[in-house]
């Protein structure tokens, strides 16, 4: 494994950052450190990098221990989520601040600057200054001022929080085609799942200091190991008597159900045993579904409608099959499908 994080701690007076992290990552893997605010992902981010010390364990990076290293020793490139950017100084000036330090000829950052220009698609911007940029546009330059040294891991805190959902959008794809065409080992911090599971070939998710689980994005999202995981991915209704509702037993008394929209299906026809009646109490256009929110015998839970259903509107009372849920208590989480469904029925979500 190129990089390996095995058993750190690290604490800021009473508070526990990180609990006995371990995980490794492949070389030239883009992977995501996915978790809500103060779950410890920016902290496990900066010890990488060197910016902070853990307390305990080790951190390996291409088989060398670089505990003791310093941040300019470990041959790791920062982009930070507020950019970063010396504002005093050219984009080229910035991008080449590195490669000064360095020591590198001129004819050498010249042609680097040129090439890393071209790499994240903004040639001929050298002599601006970042106020004359974009959001955007700063965090290219800013991408590419990390990697000016060529350095063996590239880590981004939250690159995109302060650009617009639509740039962001379109800097995701960006980033993803970046770093698949120079290879380099990759790690980002975010809180947006749409995000991680857009972009990241493994995600490792964080919270209260601790690893939750680790896997790709389709693992995750269809296998929550933990309960956390499995309310914290998706859209989820939490749901308490779900042995009321039909094809499926509560199974413990400690045990509560999260249902997906995505697990509820808005039935055409006629009615069938295990179809449930549902009461229609809101919905939402979303371009193209509807977002609808359920009352089924006093249990609320949400569903995406689709567009060929036609609009539903409040009141309305529809028929819908529940697929499967996700069942958990204070230690597991189990999925559980409708029992009225037979083995020759296939739902993929």
């Amino acid at each position: 494994m190129y990089i390996q994080v095995k058993n750190v701690s690290k604490s800021f007076g009473d508070f526990k950052a990180s609990k006995d992290v371990s995980f490794e990552i492949e070389k030239g893997k883009l992977i995501g450190l996915l978790g809500p605010s103060g779950s410890g992902k920016t902290t496990i981010l900066r010890m990488l990098a060197g910016l902070e010390k853990q307390d305990s364990g080790d951190i390996y990076i291409n088989g060398k221990l670089v505990n003791d290293l310093p941040a300019s020793k470990r041959g790791v490139g920062f982009v930070f989520q507020n950019y970063a950017l010396f504002p005093y100084l050219t984009v080229y000036d910035n991008i080449a601040y590195g490669l000064k330090i360095q020591k590198k000829s001129k004819e050498f950052i010249t042609n680097r600057v040129k090439e890393l220009l071209d790499l994240v698609g903004l040639p001929g911007l050298e002599k601006r200054y970042p106020d004359q940029l974009s959001g955007g546009q700063k965090q290219r330059i800013a991408l590419a001022r990390a990697l000016a040294p060529e350095p063996e891991v590239l880590l981004l805190d939250e690159p995109f929080a302060a650009i617009d959902a639509k740039i962001r959008q379109e800097l995701r794809t960006w980033l993803r085609e970046t770093i698949d065409k120079i290879g380099i080992t990759s790690v980002f911090v975010t809180h947006d799942q749409d995000e991680a599971i857009e972009v990241a070939d493994e995600i490792i998710i964080t919270n209260e200091g601790r690893v939750e689980q680790v896997g790709n994005p389709a693992d995750i999202y269809l296998n929550p190991q933990t309960p956390f995981v499995a309310q914290f991915i998706g859209k989820s209704s939490v749901i308490e008597d779900y042995g009321r509702l039909k094809g499926f037993d509560s199974l413990g008394d400690n045990t509560k159900a999260i249902i997906r929209p995505e697990f509820v299906e808005i039935i055409k026809g006629d009615e069938k045993s295990i179809y449930e009646e549902a009461l229609v109490e809101q919905s939402i256009f979303r371009g193209n579904y509807f977002e609808t929110l359920l009352n089924v015998n006093e249990i609320r839970l949400r569903a995406n409608a689709p567009l060929s259903n036609g609009p539903l509107k409040a009141g309305d009372k529809i028929n819908i099959l529940i697929n499967q849920i996700y069942v958990f208590d204070e230690d597991t989480t189990t999925t559980v499908t409708n029992a009225g469904l037979d083995d020759s029925t296939w739902y993929y979500i």
